[in-house]
């Protein structure tokens, strides 16, 4: 196997990687997620992969990554405590945003709860 293109899901529970080679053939590993420093379950899946292909890793073409923690951390707001400063004067811009909304003059309009009150 020459050449070998690897794509990394990064989830909550656990970590996926697809290999790829020249012909399509298409290879998995799932290994755990590791929140507290995302990069070692990478690393494992990634070893985990060539490994049990016996291809070394120059043999790797490209990576894609990809990951949900970010967007789950924003839906869930779990995220770290933090702070926004804004210029002076322009608070209101942060309340107003790009008004994209149904309906532009409705008074009654609903924004959603803020990231950083």
């Amino acid at each position: 196997m020459a050449k070998l293109k690897l794509g990394v899901d990064v989830g909550g529970t656990f970590t996926d990687v697809v290999g790829i080679n020249e012909d399509g053939k298409v290879y998995f590993a799932k290994t755990p997620s590791t929140p507290e420093d995302q990069s070692i379950g990478v690393l494992n899946g990634i070893r985990a992969l060539l490994e049990e292909l016996g291809v070394a890793p120059d043999c790797v073409t490209g990576v894609a990554h990809g990951t949900t923690v970010a967007t789950n951390t924003l839906l869930e707001r779990n995220g770290a405590v933090t702070a926004l400063i804004t210029t002076k004067g322009f608070r209101d811009v942060l309340d107003i945003g790009r008004q994209s909304r149904p309906e532009l003059y409705d008074l009654h309009a609903r924004k959603p709860a803020s990231l950083i009150p």
